[in-house]
């Protein structure tokens, strides 16, 4: 298995075990928070992206960022970006406290989701997918 970051809940150390109920923030627009019993929100989920993890700890609201191993890992189909998901993950490394993404972080990171979701076809440069995408990640204002 790759390396695995997970970005998410502060305060956790080496060893610590991240389980799903860690990470019960509801974020607007997100479909697997409005479901709340979507598989997203029964599993820990971890990317070998760090900036894609880095801005999950950002959307926390100050979390954390870690390397995990994650138990039992399945690779994640709902992300572009390459993700793993399973029932737990145990910190491996702190790689980083209270982040907040810089601009240029949320600028790499949209060239780097986009890449991937063009990757899978999931955008066709259609200009309010783009657009969204911008938003969500916090370079464009609502």
């Amino acid at each position: 298995m790759t390396v695995l970051y997970h970005g998410g809940v502060p305060g956790l150390r080496v060893g610590d075990v991240i389980t799903p109920d860690h990470d019960r923030r509801r974020h607007d627009g997100c479909a697997q928070c409005a479901a709340g019993d979507s598989p997203g929100h029964h599993a820990v989920y971890a990317s070998t992206s760090r900036l894609y993890a880095t801005h999950y700890a950002s959307l926390y609201g100050r979390g954390d960022l870690y390397r995990v191993e994650l138990d039992n890992p399945t690779r994640s189909t709902e992300d572009s970006i390459e993700t793993w998901h399973g029932p737990t993950a145990r910190v491996v490394a702190v790689l980083d406290r209270a982040v907040l993404l810089t601009m240029s972080q949320r600028r790499r990171l949209y060239r780097e989701w986009r890449d991937a979701d063009k990757a899978v076809g999931w955008s066709t440069g259609f200009a309010a997918r783009d657009f969204a995408l911008a938003r969500r990640i916090g370079l464009v204002l609502r």
